[in-house]
């Protein structure tokens, strides 16, 4: 199936905006906009969330990019089922890596579950990725999913508009990895499937 250059520009600018590593950034957000911890001070969400957004997306992307760099490969070449085994290890010891810090400084459990969620999305990815392909990116904003539902148990506020907005949203990332040829639809539905199911029983727990 061929697709004309403007498609293809626009799927690549949908899969690097929406990358794997904002769902703890994403997470905390919403907890901080719709439940009583939007009572905190600013101050200190401004504190979490920077810890969060330097150890999930910033400092990952870095490494990822250096290794990339390192071993010349382009975006696809990266994509290869054989190569992502080390991005997937250093994205980890980062997602831990922001645990640890987390516990450290006493951040409340509840925020600090959002990035462990993360965590373990990524590393079923890991293991799955062993002997099959799946789409970290669906699993990512699965992820959200599962945490929009829930926080809306935990915190009795209304999800649906925020999960309208997020299934289209994971719709059209889902498109995307398919159009640029990194994802068939199975890995795409199961990488979704398990981001759902591993986001919603790790904050629930």
């Amino acid at each position: 199936m061929k697709f004309n250059k403007n498609i293809i520009i626009a799927s690549r600018v949908v899969s690097m905006v929406f990358t794997p590593f904002y769902l703890p950034t994403l997470g905390l957000l919403a907890l901080f906009s719709f439940s009583y911890l939007s009572l905190l001070p600013f101050q200190y969400k401004a504190i979490v969330i920077a810890i969060v957004y330097f150890f999930t997306i910033l400092l990952p992307t870095l490494l990822i990019h250096v290794y990339r760099r390192h071993q010349h490969w382009n975006l696809i070449e990266l994509g290869q089922r054989e190569r992502r085994m080390v991005p997937y290890v250093l994205s980890i010891l980062c997602y831990f890596t922001c645990v640890y810090i987390m516990r450290s400084l006493h951040i409340p459990h509840f925020m600090s579950s959002i990035v462990v969620a993360a965590l373990c999305i990524q590393i079923i990815c890991a293991i799955v990725n062993g002997w099959w392909k799946i789409s970290t990116h669906t699993a990512a904003i699965g992820g959200v999913v599962g945490a929009l539902v829930a926080f809306a148990a935990i915190f009795g506020f209304n999800p649906l508009p925020w999960l309208c907005i997020t299934i289209i949203i994971a719709g059209i990332l889902g498109t995307s990895r398919m159009i640029l040829r990194q994802h068939s639809l199975s890995e795409v539905v199961s990488g979704f499937l398990v981001g759902v199911f591993v986001g919603w029983i790790v904050l629930v727990i």
